[in-house]
């Protein structure tokens, strides 16, 4: 379980609690400004959320050993830097270095899986200065899932992606967390929260304004209160689509 208790970051949280459990894709919506970013950013133990902090199975962050706690976190931010201009592989195989030490075939199995898993295999060697930016976006989240951690944050990944691989990857992070992984994700994108995950966060003026199910927690009167915009669901379970 990972747990954020009582987060406070001026001006962006004020007060979130949550748990969150192992084996569902959370989804975390919500306005321009309520605190989303903020919030992963928390539980990646990337800004100090005040006394009680984020803990995993009890034991909190801060008392984690750095490489522990990357094997436990993987971490992708809204608009990631990259350095160096090295191929698509090597980029992928960066996110590996918290393993350091493990049989070489186990970490190139491991990187391996992350290139078909994100269909990268045809980009493995082109320089990442030569990708576009859903392919980069693409690279990016393979390198956090190369090394296969226990929680994988994710801040908009479906951004710069098109429909189809968009799709893929909301089917990808499902996958992940039928394996046994959490799985958190910044969506501005509420018909896939409400097709894809299995539980919603909705965030609004820094606080949890609904948690639950995405039926309920993207109900219409919901969207109304926090988005301010009338809008209505159609079609069925699982192929929800928003009319404004």
């Amino acid at each position: 379980m990972l747990a954020a208790c009582n987060l406070t970051v001026p001006k962006r949280l004020a007060g979130v609690s949550l748990e969150l459990r192992t084996g569902e894709v959370t989804a975390i919506c919500g306005p321009n400004g309520a605190g989303k970013s903020t919030l992963l950013a928390c539980l990646a133990g990337l800004l100090d959320g005040g006394v009680d902090a984020v803990s995993i199975g009890g034991t909190a962050l801060d008392d984690l050993h750095p490489e522990e706690r990357a094997r436990l976190l993987g971490y992708l931010p809204q608009s990631p830097e990259v350095a160096w201009d090295v191929s698509v592989e090597t980029l992928i195989s960066i996110g590996r270095l918290p393993w350091r030490g493990a049989p070489a075939g186990e970490t190139a199995e491991a990187i391996e899986r992350a290139i078909i898993a994100l269909d990268l295999v045809a980009l493995r060697q082109r320089p990442v200065s030569q990708l576009s930016g859903g392919e980069r976006a693409r690279v990016l989240l393979a390198r956090v899932l190369a090394g296969e951690p226990r929680w994988l944050l994710a801040d908009e990944p479906l951004a710069n992606l098109d429909l189809a691989h968009a799709a893929t990857l909301m089917a990808r992070f499902k996958a992940e967390a039928c394996t046994g992984r959490g799985v958190v994700v910044v969506l501005h994108d509420l018909a896939a929260a409400m097709n894809h995950a299995d539980r919603v966060v909705v965030l609004h003026q820094g606080q949890v304004f609904a948690d639950g199910a995405p039926q309920a927690a993207l109900s219409e009167a919901v969207l109304a209160q926090v988005w301010g915009v009338p809008a209505r669901w159609l079609g069925e379970p699982g192929g929800r689509a928003l009319s404004l």
